[in-house]
């Protein structure tokens, strides 16, 4: 199944006998608050007018647990989630799609709390919001109730110490910006480096221009030469499992199986026991 969906594959499901639930999670990482400026409002930005039918999901309270030890965006509660997705109308056998407004990030997570948790069938609107040349609607809909109960399980996901002990026996890519994987800058968290032994890989340099993934080739091709393939195994970090769970999607549009460190950098660098390399060198 493919794990993404264009503009145009999109309008021909919605306009079929079985179109997919739609998910709008517009966010965006800033540091506008530390400078006391407003911080974005992706449910204004969705009011101001969404994908028709489009339920909009809030990715800090809704995909994410409280900000704290475990990282910036930890897990959501189960129940929490669990009952978002049935507001939003998500059943077992209903396709979904979310979406966001162009970097991928924010339906990223959401794709993948929802292929972790058991859901079969869920992909990303490749180029988010401004790929959609459709209508649009402001009115906010009410979505049949869904039946979604998630299904929490460990596969696919890594704590420190799993993503500490991959770095060095498998590959463990870090999807930040290089510079704050090299420790130049760090703009959010307590230290910049990474943790020795991961990779760096910017999920920036898996879209165009435009915003949306290279062709799966060119992932491909990107990823193996990072020393990434079908028999390694291969996990993702980042500042706190958002543009991870992106980097995740483009290993799958890839075709290359990979795991999540969701706690990543916020969780690892909170801890002062937990080793930081610095650099270019993964070591």
């Amino acid at each position: 199944m493919n794990a993404i969906v264009s503009a145009s594959e999109l309008a021909a499901e919605l306009a079929g006998g079985h179109p997919p639930v739609l998910l709008d999670v517009r966010w965006r990482l800033s540091t506008a608050t530390a400078a006391g400026e407003p911080p974005f409002d992706g449910r204004a930005a969705y009011r101001e007018g969404h994908l028709p039918g489009a339920v909009f999901v809030d990715l800090d309270r809704e995909l994410a647990g409280a900000p704290g030890g475990r990282g910036r965006h930890p897990l959501p509660d189960p129940e929490v989630f669990g009952a978002a997705m049935r507001r939003a109308g998500v059943s077992a056998g209903t396709p979904v799609v979310a979406y966001d407004d162009g970097t991928g990030w924010a339906a990223a997570r959401a794709w993948w709390l929802l292929r972790w948790t058991g859901h079969p069938d869920v992909r990303v609107l490749d180029g988010g919001l401004p790929s959609w040349d459709g209508p649009l609607e402001t009115a906010r809909p009410e979505p049949a109730e869904g039946d979604f109960v998630p299904a929490w399980g460990a596969a696919g996901l890594l704590d420190a110490d799993a993503a500490a002990a991959l770095a060095r026996t498998g590959l463990l890519l870090d999807a930040r910006a290089g510079e704050r994987y090299r420790g130049e800058v760090e703009p959010i968290d307590p230290v910049g480096g990474h943790i020795p032994g991961a990779v760096s890989a910017p999920t920036t340099e898996n879209t165009g221009p435009d915003g949306r993934f290279l062709p799966a080739g060119e992932l491909a091709a990107r990823f193996r030469e990072l020393g990434a393939s079908t028999d390694k195994r291969v996990g993702v970090y980042c500042g706190s499992g958002v543009s991870g769970a992106h980097e995740v999607l483009a290993l799958a549009v890839a075709g290359i199986p990979a795991e999540l460190y969701v706690g990543s950098w916020s969780e690892w660098s909170s801890d002062p026991e937990r080793p930081v390399a610095v650099g270019p060198d993964p070591q």
